[in-house]
């Protein structure tokens, strides 16, 4: 990828050129973004303009044999690191590693760079678990680290979702991220650096990649999707600067309909003071059929709630909200008590921890929505 293919972050495509044409480029780099927003998408474009003999015009040749092998992902000197682990497209390995699962990143990859986690568990047909990076991934990343670049450029390791590493897989290696061999980098790309473990964190400099403006955000739902320009500007709106997740709004609008259903009558039924029907729709929650959907529910409630927020704060231009929408956020954003959104975010937040920690989901949601009922 060129970074003349990727729509926007014109800032940080700068300070990336100005790294890597004056050859101070860092040994370990984080970038953090909101799921979605093109980090990825920046760092593929990243190294291939520091592997390319050829960049010109502040780009990548996009022609040159490195180049040529970047854009299929099968570059020898970059190695690609994911959270996997035990699937039905695995093979009959009982420790898979990312390189297990090769073939359906690099197809993912291709198709939209900007993909959420849940669209990585799918196409490894792991859905319904949560991916981790364990110790047989660092043992394969310090092998392969310790033979020579084939080519003459960079060797890299891409790491997506560092904060998915378990501790004994990060103490194998803190050691060679703090001193890597010549001409070796590290480069995470993570949604949560507050849960990257600190001794990696500490030894990266970070950049963080913002959410991608409305105009931009719909120039690129339209380049990756079969949206035409009124649907994009709509889903540009509603998406917060997330290209992925707009992607997977227009892929997925049965679940996102599912979703603002259960949300809503949680609402309408805890503003009436109706426990009985709140608690119902704690059973519908944790009756979603994955922990992942039963996670993207809390994700996609946690922005309803932001919704909320921007409605009763008086600033309706940045809620994007939908005229379908209207009635309902409008009503909330009216009844809610002023201090409800701020707790029921952290509510939230806490029940996708303890979801990724794999608590029993009838727990988690029958105490979310206590705790909902008694803020509203």
């Amino acid at each position: 990828m060129r970074f003349g293919e990727i729509i926007g972050h014109e800032d940080i495509k700068k300070v990336l050129r100005s790294m890597a044409d004056s050859g101070r480029v860092p040994h370990a780099m984080l970038f953090y973004e909101n799921e979605g927003c093109g980090g990825l998408a920046l760092a593929l474009a990243f190294i291939q303009y520091l592997n390319c003999p050829a960049r010109h015009g502040g780009d990548s040749c996009g022609e040159c044999p490195s180049c040529a092998r970047m854009a299929k992902l099968i570059h020898p000197d970059v190695h690609f690191v994911y959270p996997v682990t035990g699937g039905a497209k695995a093979d009959s390995s009982s420790r898979p590693t990312s390189d297990t699962y090769a073939s359906h990143w690099r197809g993912l990859v291709l198709k939209n760079p900007y993909f959420l986690e849940n669209d990585l568990w799918k196409a490894l047909g792991i859905e319904g678990k949560s991916g981790n990076i364990a110790v047989a991934e660092a043992k394969s990343i310090l092998e392969k680290l310790s033979f020579s670049a084939v080519e003459n450029g960079y060797k890299t390791i891409l790491m997506w979702l560092p904060e998915k590493m378990n501790a004994e897989a990060a103490n194998r290696l803190l050691k060679i991220v703090e001193e890597p061999p010549a001409n070796t980098i590290f480069l995470f790309i993570t949604h949560a650096p507050e849960k990257v473990l600190q001794t990696i964190f500490s030894r990266c400099q970070s950049l963080r990649i913002p959410p991608q403006p409305k105009e931009e955000a719909a120039l690129a739902i339209r380049r990756y999707s079969d949206a035409g320009e009124e649907e994009a500007s709509i889903e540009a709106g509603l998406c917060g600067g997330s290209i992925g997740r707009a992607l997977a709004d227009l892929s997925g609008k049965e679940s996102e309909t599912e979703f603002l259903d259960i949300f809503s009558d949680f609402m309408r039924a805890a503003l009436a003071r109706d426990l009985m029907s709140a608690l119902e729709t704690g059973e519908m929650m944790s009756g979603l059929d994955s922990r992942e959907k039963q996670k993207a529910f809390c994700n996609f409630a946690g922005d309803c709630v932001r919704k909320i927020f921007m409605l009763q704060q008086d600033m309706p231009q940045i809620a994007w909200i939908s005229p379908q929408e209207k009635e309902f956020f409008t009503g909330a954003a009216r009844n809610a008590g002023p201090g409800f959104c701020r707790k029921a975010l952290g509510y939230l937040d806490k029940a996708a921890a303890l979801l990724d920690r794999n608590v029993n989901a009838k727990i988690v949601f029958c105490d979310l929505v206590n705790r909902l009922f008694l803020s509203i």
